[in-house]
């Protein structure tokens, strides 16, 4: 039998991944089975045994797979000239764009976190991966002066987290969630915790038209 390409695997394995979701977020954890993901993906246990050896395994790979994507969205924040514009983004995408399933399946995870080590030590990583870069970014905007926080970056970085996760659950449990309103509210209440200042590139053609008045 010819050796799949990498290419393929690839797109199996996320086929497989995305399947699991479904099935964890429809199901919930303990409920859901290997058996079910299998139909979920339409494949045979055997075909699924090639890339996951269990359930646990299954959240290592989504988890993995959150964590990569964050990290490109991610980088494109933290190198942004506008970080509050860029920060809206990142909120929308999370908070309104992303199916709702992907809430569901995350707040699984994490209640799952309490009662089985190995997946609390999945859970936790990814928590601290995030918090960590945030909290080194928020550091650097102050260093810049592009941020003036009355709070000290530690706590303002778990409040931020706070506040996402929040968002997160809320969206998932609350079918009525209004994130066209309650998103740029609630980064605007980040701003005022940030104390955003404004940026040298969008006052300078402010200050440019002020010297041309008085000319």
């Amino acid at each position: 039998m010819p050796k799949l390409k990498p290419a393929t695997q690839r797109a199996r394995r996320e086929h497989v991944l995305d399947a699991a979701e479904a099935c964890f977020a429809r199901a919930g954890f303990h409920r859901t089975t290997m058996q079910d993901i299998c139909k979920e993906a339409a494949i045979s246990p055997g075909a699924l045994y090639v890339y996951f050896a269990s359930k646990e395994d299954l959240i290592a790979g989504i988890a993995e797979r959150d964590r990569s994507e964050f990290a490109e969205r991610f980088a494109e924040l933290s190198s942004t000239p506008d970080f509050m514009r860029a920060l809206s983004d990142i909120g929308q995408h999370y908070f309104a764009e992303e199916p709702r399933q992907k809430q569901t399946m995350c707040i699984e995870i994490a209640l799952e976190s309490t009662r089985n080590p190995r997946v609390g030590e999945i859970y936790r990583s990814i928590d601290r991966y995030v918090e960590e870069n945030f909290e080194k970014l928020f550091f650097k905007l102050a260093e810049e002066g592009r941020i003036a926080p009355q709070l000290d970056i530690p706590t303002l970085t778990k409040l931020f987290s706070i506040i996402g996760d929040g968002l997160f659950m809320r969206r998932a449990v609350d079918p009525n969630f209004d994130a066209e309103t309650l998103v740029p509210a609630a980064v605007k209440l980040i701003g005022a915790m940030l104390n955003a200042q404004p940026n040298a590139a969008d006052t300078a053609p402010l200050e440019a038209s002020k010297k041309e008045k008085h000319q």
